[in-house]
């Protein structure tokens, strides 16, 4: 099965950890993307709030969609990571989903988590997509 590895400069390096941004099966046409969180280039938070947060991460999600030939209307599945209970940031983060999926609807799982990469992360977010053709 052939994998190619899509790392964007514009996303952190995650070779140190043994991570790439993203996988694609080029046999199946289905891409994987890592976790996106808010971080820049160089591995640093950027944000205090959950929204800016979020905002970030799925901006980060966007950019290694796109370098791996996708995008969010070929999203199968996403999971939205957020530290404590999902309920609670609820009214904080489902808006945001139209904004970046508008009325495409993929597979969605909402997880409360104790920890995330570093302690004053609060939101998390991977998806599974297709390569668009």
């Amino acid at each position: 099965m052939p994998i190619v590895t899509i790392n964007p400069e514009q996303l952190y390096d995650g070779a140190a950890v043994g991570l790439s941004q993203a996988t694609v099966d080029t046999d199946s046409g289905l891409v994987f993307v890592s976790g996106q969180v808010d971080w820049d280039s160089d591995s640093r938070r950027q944000h205090d709030g959950i929204v800016d947060q979020a905002e970030a991460a799925f901006a980060n999600l966007m950019i290694a969609l796109q370098a791996a030939g996708s995008g969010t209307s070929a999203v199968l599945q996403l999971r939205i990571y957020v530290r404590g209970e999902v309920a609670d940031h609820l009214p904080a983060v489902a808006p945001l989903l139209p904004k970046y999926f508008g009325n495409h609807r993929p597979a969605l799982t909402g997880v409360g988590v104790a920890s995330l990469a570093e302690p004053d992360l609060l939101i998390e977010i991977e998806a599974v997509a297709k390569v668009m053709r």
